[in-house]
């Protein structure tokens, strides 16, 4: 029997015992350093995970320029929950569970597309692109005056904020702002999305594909997870298509920008020449020097590389990487979402985005370049796949029971800087892991109901 006063951390031993117990041990061990292996591999821990983070959480939906005209419309998912993305006819874009409130049939089928009205192939039941039932065949003869049109429309995501372009959603109405939740992240993600007027456009559709594995791997690996660099994608260095020095994701500062949010930037590699400001067209960085504010130019102007995540599941990665061994190094920007869609299974959501005023020339080669390195069948993404797909099958056993993953990284031997312009918690050195250990304490608060 539960009362009032019961809370969430007490709610949680109750229904998912076993649950309860990787969390009381994350909580006690992730300070100094360690986490139970389960986090990763556990079916009820991701039972409980898709209600208390997903159904709690903002979660990135997409971006304003892939709904470019009213009506037009996108199918994206929070966990389990399948939506349409609208732009309505007012121009303006809400987001609605995509199931007839007759029968729950799915009404939008295609990806996107540009449509008014949406029709159930069931019954017939048509609902206009706000959600708002429109119509019912042959309501008159088959129901008389029981229906009151108003009380069956689509059910709507309570909460729907933009910021710079990005759309996120939130299944609970009661959460914070998207402004609070996004916080000290915010000044970080302009440097992305607020360099000109028209900020990021989205390039081409998002690639989609299944990976067997857990989909905090992915949003830890980009969080904070410079030391892979040298190992897993030792191959790429050796192509060409990375800087010729193995270690230079270790040149770097890596921030816990708070709230479970966190990214990694580097320059130029000790002895290795790279262009300021990301390696960017000098119209954008002009446009840049004129919006963004002296802190942010300062952290700019020494940016090479940079890699982070929006907590709960949405990364980004801007980097100079090269198409292929004979082209030069171009910067791109790609958005990455880990979507779980199930027990040990990731849909990985990927967008390439430019700013909006580039040339096109770069635009062409920065998509190209996207697309060979972080598309679908890009080199870095076969190697980022194999390793989580590995460390998902190694440890499903009960040998993996009590079994602890390492995050110690720095944990003693670094301290904040002093001197960083930007908010947040900055460490003078890539190989740590304080953006990690601050994403997996926000999980284990939403987790064990304290958020």
């Amino acid at each position: 029997m539960t009362t009032n006063s019961t809370t969430g951390i007490e709610l949680l031993a109750m229904e998912y015992p076993r649950v309860h117990d990787i969390v009381k041990r994350g909580q006690e061990g992730i300070q100094q350093g360690t986490l139970p292996a389960k986090v990763f591999n556990d079916p009820q821990v991701y039972e409980v995970e898709r209600e208390r983070v997903f159904g709690k959480a903002w979660i990135y939906l997409g971006h304003v320029t892939e709904l470019p005209n009213n009506n037009d419309y996108m199918l994206r998912n929070i966990a389990d929950n399948p939506l349409i993305v609208t732009r309505g006819a007012d121009g303006e874009i809400r987001a609605v569970l995509n199931a007839c409130a007759h029968r729950g049939v799915q009404l939008a089928r295609a990806d996107k597309g540009n449509a008014k009205l949406f029709r159930c192939p069931y019954h017939g039941w048509t609902y206009r692109n706000c959600g708002k039932l429109a119509g019912i065949p042959q309501k008159k003869e088959a129901y008389g005056d029981a229906i009151n049109e108003a009380d069956w429309s689509l059910k709507k995501v309570p909460r729907l904020e933009i910021f710079q372009g990005m759309i996120f959603g939130n299944l609970d109405p009661d959460a914070i702002s998207l402004d609070e939740y996004l916080g000290d992240m915010k000044w970080y993600l302009e440097l992305l999305t607020n360099r000109t007027e028209g900020g990021l456009q989205v390039v081409g559709e998002p690639q989609r594909w299944i990976v067997n594995a857990d989909w905090k791997m992915p949003a830890d690996n980009f969080i904070g997870d410079s030391y892979h660099t040298q190992t897993a994608h030792q191959s790429i260095v050796e192509m060409g298509l990375l800087p010729d020095n193995p270690f230079y994701a270790m040149a770097g500062d890596m921030i816990d920008a708070g709230n479970g949010h966190g990214l990694g930037l580097m320059g130029a590699p000790p002895g290795i020449p790279l262009p300021p400001y990301f390696g960017l067209p000098e119209e954008i960085v002009a446009s840049a020097k004129q919006r963004l504010s002296p802190e942010q130019l300062q952290v700019m102007e020494k940016s090479n590389f940079c890699h982070s995540t929006v907590f709960p599941n949405l990364s980004f990665l801007h980097i100079m990487t090269a198409k292929d061994a004979q082209s030069e190094l171009t910067p791109m920007i790609t958005f990455r979402q880990w979507q779980p869609a199930g027990f040990g299974k990731i849909e990985i959501w990927s967008w390439c985005l430019v700013d909006t005023e580039a040339p096109e020339a770069f635009k062409e080669e920065s998509y190209k370049t996207y697309l060979r390195t972080f598309g679908i069948s890009g080199t870095f993404e076969q190697d980022d796949a194999e390793v989580w797909q590995t460390s998902f099958s190694m440890t499903k056993g009960e040998m993996a029971r009590d079994m602890n993953f390492n995050y110690q990284m720095g944990h003693t031997t670094l301290e904040p800087r002093e001197d960083w312009p930007g908010p947040g918690k900055a460490y003078p050195l890539g190989y740590a892991e304080f953006p990690q250990r601050g994403w997996h304490s926000r999980w284990l608060q939403y987790m064990s109901g304290e958020v």
